[in-house]
C-alpha cells in the first residue's frame, strides 16, 4: 500500500434521513478505520434529512478517527449526486472513496482495491455484475430486471466496458477527484455515469472490481429511479459532445 504522511484515506458517507441505519454504518467504518496503520477521516454529508441523522453523527466519538458533518447550505434536500459532490470536494485523503449509508457494501472490501491503484488506475469501484460478485440478499425480481436493462443501456450508450455504473462503492486518487468533481452537473442518481464518463474524457483509467452486495431494507431506490437514470443519460452525452468535460 501507498506510504502518506497526511490522511490516506477519506470516506464519504451522503445520507437522506438515515438515523435508522447510519449508526451500523458509523460502527462498522469506524472498527475497520482504527485497525488501520494509516491516517484516516469520514464526511458525512447530510442531504436535508428530516429526522436525527445528523443527531446521530454529531453524538459520535469517532476519535483517533477524524469525522466532520457537512450540509447544503440551505439546508435543503439536493440528491445524492450533489451530496457526494460536496463531500468529496471537502476531503482532504490522498484516496477518497464514497460508500452508501446503508452498508449494503461494507469498508473492509477496499482491501482488494489498494493493488489496483498500485497498478496505476486511477479510479477503482465496485461492481455487482463481475464473475466474483456477490450477492447476499436480492432485491425484488423486478428492480433486478431493470436494473439489468439499465445497465445494458448504460454500457451501450456512455460506458462500454462497464458492467456496474450505479454501486455506491467508488474510489478515486486525489489528483482524479479534483480534476472530475468539479465538472459534475447532475445531483440525483444518474450522476454515477456522469463520474464514469468524465473521467474516461480526462483520460483517466478506471479498474472494475467485484464486491459482495446485500439489499438493505430502507432503499430509497425505487423502480422509477432507473428509468431517471436513464434519463439522466442522454444530458451526459449532450455534455459531453459540447465539450464539457474538457
Amino acid at each position: 500500500m501507498m506510504e502518506s504522511s497526511n490522511i490516506q484515506l477519506s470516506v464519504v458517507i451522503p445520507a437522506y434521513n438515515e438515523e435508522l441505519r447510519l449508526p451500523q454504518t458509523l460502527e462498522d467504518v469506524l472498527t475497520y478505520l482504527k485497525a488501520q496503520p494509516y491516517r484516516s477521516e469520514i464526511i458525512v454529508v447530510n442531504d436535508g434529512s428530516a429526522d436525527a441523522t445528523e443527531r446521530v453523527v454529531l453524538e459520535w466519538d469517532p476519535s483517533p478517527v477524524s469525522m466532520e458533518l457537512l450540509r447544503h447550505p440551505d439546508g435543503r434536500n439536493h440528491g445524492k449526486g450533489a451530496s457526494v459532490k460536496r463531500g468529496i470536494m471537502a476531503c482532504h485523503g490522498t484516496f477518497r472513496l464514497f460508500m452508501d449509508a446503508d452498508n449494503s457494501t461494507t469498508l473492509n472490501q477496499i482491501d482488494s482495491f489498494w493493488p489496483f491503484f498500485d497498478r496505476g488506475f486511477d479510479i477503482v469501484i465496485g461492481s455487482r455484475a463481475l464473475e466474483n460478485s456477490v450477492i447476499d440478499r436480492h432485491q425484488s425480481r423486478i428492480k433486478e430486471t431493470a436494473g439489468r436493462l439499465g445497465n445494458w443501456l448504460v454500457r451501450t450508450l456512455a460506458v462500454p466496458g462497464i458492467y456496474d455504473t450505479q454501486a455506491g462503492f467508488k474510489m478515486f486518487t486525489d489528483k482524479a477527484a479534483e480534476r472530475i468533481f468539479p465538472k459534475v452537473t447532475i445531483d440525483a442518481w444518474g450522476f454515477d455515469i456522469e463520474i464514469l464518463v468524465i473521467a474516461r474524457s480526462l483520460g483517466y483509467r478506471i479498474c472494475e472490481v467485484p464486491i459482495t452486495w446485500m439489499n438493505t431494507p430502507g432503499s430509497k431506490v425505487t423502480v422509477g429511479t432507473y428509468f431517471e437514470v436513464l434519463a439522466e443519460i442522454w444530458r451526459v452525452r449532450r455534455n459531453l459532445k459540447s465539450g464539457l468535460y474538457k
